[in-house]
């Protein structure tokens, strides 16, 4: 299975490719998307920026699932819109691209990559280097998304098998199914 990882942001936007064989984690790519080059005031451009980068690398390396951090409320409300609408344009590339999209909180894959929640960025740049058995540190935006890949791996597969146990949750549903009452 081929997992794309994706961190959003409106400046710089992550994106990291793994292979999952097993328990066996294979890097294949790694980047950024920036939109650093246009106006601040170009909202509408740097937004196009973005679903056309996801696009792009959607279209090179063929992922068979997508894993894209959740947006924190961050204390400026205007950054955080900001944030969110990038996140939004993420998202709808990999929806367009019929991708299956999960997401994962910041301190869900720090605790899987690090195994601290509070994490630190040259912590998870060391973790996924180690993990993918990379010749150097990734940069710090594209090492989150490595880290967003490898956490859908692990958890990925997790959910999986709760789905397929009989009378806990429904395939797919993310609901409780009933249960035995007295």
């Amino acid at each position: 299975m081929r997992i794309l990882g994706i961190d959003p942001g409106l400046r710089t936007t992550g994106f990291g490719v793994i292979d999952v064989d097993g328990s066996a984690l294979t890097y294949v790519a790694s980047g950024t998307i920036s939109t650093t080059h246009l106006d601040k005031g170009q909202l509408p451009a740097r937004l196009k920026v973005l679903f056309d980068g996801i696009r792009e690398v959607v279209g090179r390396y063929e992922p068979d699932a997508a894993s894209v951090e959740i947006v924190f409320v961050n204390v400026n409300p205007q950054s955080t819109l900001l944030l969110g609408q990038a996140r939004g344009a993420c998202v709808t590339a990999l929806v367009h691209s019929d991708l299956p999209v999960a997401e994962y909180t910041a301190l869900q894959m720090k605790q899987a990559v690090v195994g601290y929640g509070r994490a630190e960025k040259t912590q998870i740049q060391e973790m996924v280097r180690r993990l993918l058995t990379l010749p150097g540190l990734p940069g710090p935006d594209a090492a989150d998304a490595l880290g967003l890949a490898i956490t859908h791996a692990h958890a990925g597969s997790a959910l999986a098998r709760l789905a397929q146990a009989d009378g806990v949750i429904g395939a797919g549903s993310g609901k409780y199914r009933a249960g035995r009452s007295r």
